[in-house]
């Protein structure tokens, strides 16, 4: 009997298929249903990675596949949401469509899909003439109006951070060897960010994003959005103890690069303890860098000598 099957659908019922879930409808159709409960909303995502642009074209296939996951499940956390499932393009130079490309980065994917309860819904696969391109849509579900947004943070409310903050910035500078990073775990951070799901701060945080930018920019962001200032102490940053071996002349770095996928949240006083609390349960360390101000679009960073900081440059640009 003759295979009619096209080599794109063979790919996919070869090695996609392993990854759909519930609602993916056994990829055979050309859309996913999905259900929610009556009492939650859907919160949605997209990212895109392109080659030389966001990953070396020497980076392992599964890490890549990882990274683009958790980039969408991070932005899902900054919201307080619940994974439900992702939809996939992927457009990929034709040598790229073989047997092996696809088993790396199907096993990524399915490695991730088992550690943080999710699956592949749908979505598309095409070739093209240039770079390896990505994107990838998460859905996420939230209580009715309890997302957590960018603009609700108020005037004396505590600025937080999770986790350890440039990691990933100097794990890029180690893969350009420009610095050296000794026991690898620099360049683990950069390539497998470790999105903070599980983290309930319902009716704790007023505000809340991912910090994928840096961290000076987002919190730009976040309080332009809030219309508030903010003050923020580099002293009081968390940083891993590798970061602090390289020393203060890579404390901007740290401030201003991309790639951590740690959350930034502002807290009202009175509400620290429970943040705590939750943070004890989830396992996610938290720490307190510093509160919001009446002075809106002012982000301030003082240094350990009480000394206003200066940036060449704030964060990641897109464009």
């Amino acid at each position: 009997m003759q295979n009619f099957l096209a080599p794109e659908f063979q790919f996919i019922h070869q090695y996609i298929k392993k990854l759909a879930g519930k609602g993916a409808l056994g990829l055979t159709d050309d859309a996913a249903i999905l259900s929610v409960e009556p009492e939650y909303e859907l919160v949605l995502t997209a990212d895109a990675m392109v080659e030389h642009v966001h990953f070396f074209s020497s980076d392992a296939v599964d890490l890549i596949a990882q990274k683009l996951l958790r980039c969408n499940l991070s932005d899902l956390a900054g919201m307080g949401a619940e994974p439900v499932g992702y939809l996939l393009t992927v457009s990929l130079p034709k040598h790229c469509f073989n047997a092996m490309w696809f088993e790396q980065f199907t096993s990524g994917l399915q490695r991730d899909q088992e550690l943080f309860h999710i699956s592949l819904l749908g979505g598309d696969t095409t070739s093209n003439p240039h770079n390896m391109v990505f994107s990838l849509t998460a859905i996420g579900k939230t209580l009715k109006n309890k997302s957590l947004r960018r603009n609700n943070a108020q005037v004396g409310d505590g600025i937080w951070v999770t986790g350890t903050i440039g990691d990933a910035a100097l794990g890029l500078l180690a893969l350009k060897n420009e610095i050296n990073d000794v026991d690898g775990f620099l360049t683990q951070r950069y390539h497998l960010p470790q999105p903070r799901l599980g983290l309930n701060l319902v009716d704790i945080a007023s505000a809340g994003m991912d910090i994928s930018d840096g961290l000076i920019q987002d919190l730009g962001h976040l309080t332009r959005e809030s219309q508030v200032g903010a003050i923020i102490y580099a002293d009081q940053i968390p940083l891993s103890k590798q970061a602090k071996i390289l020393g203060n002349s890579y404390l901007e770095t740290c401030l201003t690069g991309g790639d951590d996928y740690e959350l930034l949240l502002t807290i009202p006083q009175d509400k620290e303890q429970q943040a705590i609390t939750q943070s004890h349960k989830a396992n996610i360390p938290l720490t307190k860098i510093g509160y919001c101000t009446d002075q809106q679009g002012s982000v301030i960073c003082y240094d350990s000598n009480k000394i206003t900081m200066n940036f060449k440059n704030t964060g990641w640009s897109h464009i």
